[in-house]
């Protein structure tokens, strides 16, 4: 007798969906080659202009407490990969949100046996993004490297990195899921890029009211500083372990936000 097992059968399926899913997006986005150039092109200027002015930075004898230029690095290389994980996978897929909402699609996705939130979520996979993720994870490497703190203790970044990607994607899909409320998010969308902006530069940056916000209200902070730490060996376990409870507590809210609007949704008719 043979015997099934149901979770990871599952887990085959969706994983065959969501590639399903991407390669269609992707011989979608294929029509338009040129533009992968031109994000590459951009991706690379942006990322070569804010390492230059922060080399200009140090030059001039200025600097962050307790940061080297080198170390900087890998905090501006965790937010050029942040980046390219925002316009590869969460734009595509969260502006989707408010298209079901307005023109009364959400219900197809209701009805299919899929996880409706895993098919709002990966449904789409954009190509314009990976120059940044490409840029970003080289800076990394360059970073470490050049600090001094290559070793095989720096792969523990990984752990909060992990729970970074965790946090940055439920931070999305909250906003975007209040479209099913207010319809029209786009400057709540534009705030919050705006506010991951901060993100560019190490926590310490800030005066003490701002690194507060951007640690416990906005959690800019494990998103670049928190995982720069721990692969440059600044950290402690207290930062390891509590990135990772940010990161579910973020992911569970986002579940049950979901499902909360879910119930107040009424259709395109409502």
């Amino acid at each position: 007798m043979t015997t099934t097992h149901p979770i990871p059968s599952r887990a085959r399926q969706i994983a065959r969906t969501i590639g399903l899913f991407w390669s269609t997006s992707l011989a979608a986005e294929a029509e338009y080659r040129g533009n992968f150039v031109v994000a590459a092109l951009s991706s690379a200027g942006n990322l070569f202009g804010a390492a230059f002015s922060m080399w200009l930075f140090y030059r001039a004898g200025a600097g962050f407490p307790g940061w080297s230029g080198a170390e900087v690095l890998v905090v501006l290389g965790l937010f050029s990969l942040w980046t390219g994980v925002i316009t590869t996978v969460l734009t595509p897929n969260l502006s989707r949100i408010v298209t079901h909402v307005t023109e009364g699609t959400l219900e197809f996705v209701l009805l299919r046996p899929l996880d409706s939130q895993l098919q709002v979520s990966l449904r789409a996979m954009s190509p314009w993004g990976l120059p940044d993720l490409v840029f970003g994870a080289g800076l990394i490497t360059v970073g470490v490297v050049a600090s001094g703190h290559a070793s095989p203790a720096a792969l523990l970044g990984i752990v909060p990195m992990l729970s970074a990607l965790v946090l940055l994607y439920a931070l999305w899909f909250m906003l975007a899921t209040t479209a099913i409320w207010f319809t029209k998010i786009y400057n709540a969308t534009e705030v919050l890029r705006g506010l991951m902006d901060a993100g560019r530069f190490p926590i310490q940056a800030y005066p003490l009211a701002f690194r507060f916000v951007f640690t416990w209200v906005v959690p800019v902070a494990f998103l670049t500083t928190v995982p720069a730490e721990v692969m440059l060996g600044r950290s402690n376990w207290t930062w390891l372990i509590g990135s990772a409870g940010v990161a579910v507590v973020a992911l569970l809210l986002s579940r049950l936000i979901w499902l909360r609007a879910l119930r107040s949704y009424t259709g395109a008719s409502g």
